[in-house]
């Protein structure tokens, strides 16, 4: 079966391919990182729906994550 999906818009698996992490681990790295679906379609295979995501969205919110260890509960002025 093809896949139907816009080509500018990703599935969970694309997005969990770019942040280098499981498709379920994406699921709540996304939830975290406050990114929704766009949109949704049947999935070809289940025909389940299935949640689109904007590329953009996702490396904007990636990129604006905070590194690992970094300590959110202090502001930048307070470690002066």
């Amino acid at each position: 079966m093809s896949d139907e999906r816009p080509p500018d818009l990703w599935t969970i698996d694309d997005v969990a391919a770019y942040l280098g992490i499981q498709p379920s681990s994406a699921r709540g790295a996304l939830s975290r990182m406050r990114v929704r679906a766009r949109s949704f379609r049947a999935h070809p295979q289940s025909h389940r729906a299935q949640a689109l995501y904007n590329p953009e969205q996702v490396k904007t919110a990636n990129a604006a994550r905070p590194g690992r260890g970094k300590r959110t509960d202090l502001n930048d002025k307070d470690q002066e």
